[in-house]
């Protein structure tokens, strides 16, 4: 059965992964160093891990399976699911894919730098209504694909 992992902290679309996952009957997994409210819902499990840097990752990339799905801004925990057989997508509705995966982490490295260094001082733009609806399209299609496989 597939099973949804959120990357929990500052995750903008918390709230419509549960309604997608509560319309196909998934479980869900918030995983988070801290600060999430409980849920009464059974089919929702959270997950606190220690603080540290990676932790939730670290947990999400040690329990995910093939065909399950990760929702993610993280370009490296994508990467490690993708290497399970599992898909990633990121809350703007932007799947990871194989294919851009290697390019996605070759670009997230040229930035860090640039960051670093001052060339690059802004962050990417503000999370949008368009970027919630397209989210919840894609992750629609993403979870149909995944249950008929």
């Amino acid at each position: 059965m597939v099973e949804i992992y959120v990357d929990a902290d500052a995750c903008p679309v918390k709230d419509e992964v549960l309604r997608v996952a509560a319309r196909h009957g998934l479980k869900t997994r918030m995983v988070s160093d801290g600060g999430i409210r409980p849920l009464r819902d059974p089919t929702v499990e959270i997950i606190i891990v220690t603080q540290g840097a990676d932790a939730a990752d670290d947990w999400i990339a040690e329990q995910i399976a093939p065909n399950d799905i990760c929702v993610t801004n993280d370009i490296p925990l994508a990467a490690r699911c993708l290497e399970k057989g599992a898909q990633a997508i990121k809350p703007t509705g932007d799947p990871f894919t194989t294919d851009g995966i290697g390019m996605a982490l070759a670009n997230r490295e040229l930035m860090q730098t640039l960051r670093e260094t001052g060339e690059v001082t802004g962050g990417p733009r503000p999370f949008a209504k368009t970027d919630r609806s397209r989210f919840l399209d894609r992750l629609e299609v993403m979870v149909q694909a995944a249950k008929r496989q």
